[in-house]
């Protein structure tokens, strides 16, 4: 960031320099963390913590202690806006290629405020398969280019079908689905996102029915609507996939919105 912007890059809490950051230009085997922040604080906090925790043991067999990546967060939002957009990306210095050890790093970066388009999308059905899908790390590939092929097509973006041929998620967001009374998940292996575990969380909280089941293209005309979301908003709506129409779901889109609404924000 220039010196006059209010948003930073910060590794290991302090500001990074060039140096620092071509080290990473080509790095693949680290993870991350997105968020939108609100005054100064996190819906989700806990959901974002256990995911750089779990993901550090699943990709480093260890974790940084929770209370550093805490302080490295309220290091990076002590002088911005208090609403931005915040990345929290750990990795090794030890690089890729090399089965070195080396400590673990954390860069966090901030910049403005996100909320995501508005929509309707409409999105393409496409085979593909993340690798350790349950883990947001970098490096994909995959999503960029099937986004573009999916853009020149004239879609929106795309959504994934696995090799059972059931939905599992969109390039970088999850699916959701209405049934007229319940929020349908799609069965498949996903990166559980963090909006997304806020929003199952609270709807369970509400009382609104829920279920996991297997979604099929064949299954989309018996549905009364499709969502996609991530950390930019726990709804956009999706007007079609494929070659299929799905109907406007006001009220459902309108549930998910108080639902996320409902969960507290909490400082780091």
């Amino acid at each position: 960031m220039s010196e006059d912007s209010p948003y930073v890059t910060h590794l290991d809490g302090r500001p990074a320099t060039a140096a620092d950051l071509a080290a990473l230009a080509f790095a693949g085997h680290a993870h991350f963390t997105a968020a939108q922040v609100r005054d100064g604080r996190f819906r989700g906090l806990d959901l974002h913590l256990e995911r750089l925790r779990s993901a550090s043991v699943e990709l480093f067999g260890r974790a940084l202690p929770e209370e550093l990546v805490r302080s490295r967060l309220r290091t990076a939002l002590r002088d911005g806006p208090a609403d931005l957009s915040l990345t929290a990306t750990v990795y090794s210095p030890a690089g890729e290629f090399t089965a070195a050890d080396a400590g673990l790093a954390l860069l966090v970066r901030t910049g403005p405020a996100a909320t995501g388009p508005d929509g309707p999308l409409a999105l393409a059905a496409v085979g593909h398969e993340r690798y350790l899908p349950h883990v947001k790390h970098v490096g994909e590939v995959a999503k960029t280019h099937l986004l573009r092929q999916a853009a020149a097509d004239g879609f929106d973006d795309a959504a994934f079908l696995d090799r059972a041929g059931r939905f599992s998620e969109a390039t970088i967001w999850n699916l959701a689905f209405w049934d007229g009374e319940a929020v349908v998940w799609p069965r498949a292996d996903v990166l559980t996102g963090t909006t997304q575990g806020i929003v199952r969380r609270r709807l369970e909280t509400l009382g609104i029915a829920q279920r996991t089941v297997d979604v099929a293209p064949a299954d989309l005309p018996a549905l009364a609507g499709a969502v996609v979301m991530n950390s930019w908003t726990p709804g956009v709506p999706v007007h079609r996939i494929g070659a299929t129409d799905l109907p406007a779901a006001p009220r459902f889109l309108d549930l998910l919105h108080r639902a996320y609404a409902t969960e507290p924000l909490t400082a780091p």
